[in-house]
């Protein structure tokens, strides 16, 4: 299958990256280090043995490239209202949008610009960061969670998990509300907290105050899910974040990062829609209400 990816940083420059050296035929899209990528290729820095890719298919216009079976978005989702544009072109009467982006929400908001295109859910429990161009620096982890939400092409869908198995990527299928909300379980209390607190997830986890606040954060999330009838998302899940955590390499989340290189922060798909959701089925998350109060005033 011909492979698109769409936001070439830490997630898409990884996943589309590992692809790409197990042999699959990949096509990135680049506007900030295009050309540095076109001259030198992908060096990918990681824990699970780093390599580099000589040649990339690399463009700079969506154009300029293929019509694609699988397109991987790896934006972030302050960038989702660029997907008319970016998306467009690359599609064809199969093709399956792999949304490897944060928060709850995201596949109605893109399946609404895009109503017969088939989409999965891609969540990725991950380390990693792009700090300068041409090269990704993955840290620990690198699972990745795929999440059906209108994919009606089942061989397809295994297909593509297959390809990431193959690429060496400890992948899985999932059902999709279960897996948003897990993946909610660590993103709302330490991408907040971390920027919040200008700080990092071990500090976090060290100090008995803020541990203490971290998985309050995180049964916040879990009493939603509950409220919400989305199984699998319990306390122990929670406990067990945190103990994960405790061993991960010291680490600043993607929002941290966001905000120290005076970037948007992902604050809507984060906090504000899953913070609605619940509200308006009757559960309120208000410690976590507070923590959306202050970042939207540091982002101001």
């Amino acid at each position: 299958m011909k492979y698109g990816v769409i936001g070439v940083g830490a997630i898409g420059g990884y996943y589309g990256s590992k692809l790409a050296y197990s042999g699959q035929d990949v096509h990135f899209l680049s506007h900030s280090d295009y050309q540095f990528v076109k001259e030198r290729g992908m060096q990918v820095d990681s824990c699970d043995g780093s390599f580099h890719l000589d040649h990339v298919n690399v463009y700079q216009y969506t154009t300029d490239m293929p019509k694609c079976d699988v397109v991987i978005v790896g934006l972030k989702t302050t960038n989702n209202h660029l997907l008319p544009e970016l998306l467009t072109l690359l599609l064809q009467e199969q093709t399956v949008v792999v949304l490897i982006q944060n928060g709850i929400g995201v596949e109605a908001d893109v399946q609404a610009m895009f109503p017969g295109v088939q989409i999965v859910a891609g969540l990725a429990f991950i380390c990693s960061a792009k700090t300068e161009p041409g090269r990704v620096n993955h840290q620990c982890y690198g699972s990745i969670n795929l999440g059906n939400y209108s994919c009606k092409d089942e061989a397809r869908f295994q297909k593509i998990l297959d390809d990431f198995k193959q690429a060496g990527i400890q992948a899985a299928s999932v059902p999709y509300e279960e897996a948003r909300w897990k993946k909610a379980v660590w993103n709302m209390p330490f991408n907040g907290m971390t920027v919040a607190l200008n700080t990092r997830t071990d500090l976090l986890l060290k100090n008995p105050s803020t541990r203490q606040l971290i998985r309050d954060l995180m049964m916040e999330v879990v009493g939603a899910a509950q409220h919400l009838g989305v199984t699998g998302v319990t306390e122990a899940f929670a406990d067990k974040m945190i103990e994960t955590t405790d061993v991960m390499t010291p680490y600043s989340p993607s929002m941290k990062l966001d905000f120290d290189f005076h970037r948007p922060m992902e604050i809507h798909y984060l906090y504000t829609r899953p913070i609605e959701i619940a509200r308006n089925a009757g559960y309120r998350m208000s410690k976590l209400e507070m923590l959306e109060a202050e970042l939207k005033f540091l982002q101001s």
